[in-house]
């Protein structure tokens, strides 16, 4: 489960993308704005005030798991395999205090970068059951 700002253009834009190169097709999609989203965050006091992508493993069952920020980035890689695995491998021999410090820098910027959009884009309805409001 990939939670994500729903109201940033770059956010928009990665869930498109994970959504056209997932393989598997199993990755499910919710926005932290979203009833599913403020309850992970609810579970997981931890991340109040996060501004970031979280990746949520094992969603609803005893052993969920989050991860922010590049964690959360790294861990979509490796679920889609293939040169996104590499990719994520490679980039995971940077120390994590260093991935995220960039993760944050690109975060501060994105809304100037890539626009606000009003509300979440209505998925095309070959991928709808795969978002959670």
């Amino acid at each position: 489960m990939l939670l994500y700002d729903g109201t940033c253009g770059f956010c928009d834009g990665a869930v498109k993308f994970v959504l056209r190169v997932d393989r598997v097709g199993t990755m499910r999609f919710a926005a932290l704005e979203s009833d599913f989203g403020a309850a992970v965050l609810a579970r997981h006091p931890e991340l109040a005030g996060v501004d970031s992508v979280v990746y949520v493993q094992n969603p609803d069952r005893g052993d969920e798991r989050v991860f922010v920020r590049s964690e959360a980035a790294l861990s979509v890689a490796s679920y889609l395999g293939g040169p996104w695995r590499a990719l994520g491998a490679v980039a995971g021999v940077v120390p994590a205090p260093v991935l995220d410090w960039l993760y944050d820098r690109f975060a501060a910027i994105r809304y100037r970068v890539f626009g606000r959009v009003d509300s979440c884009a209505v998925p095309a309805p070959e991928v709808r059951a795969r978002f959670i409001a």
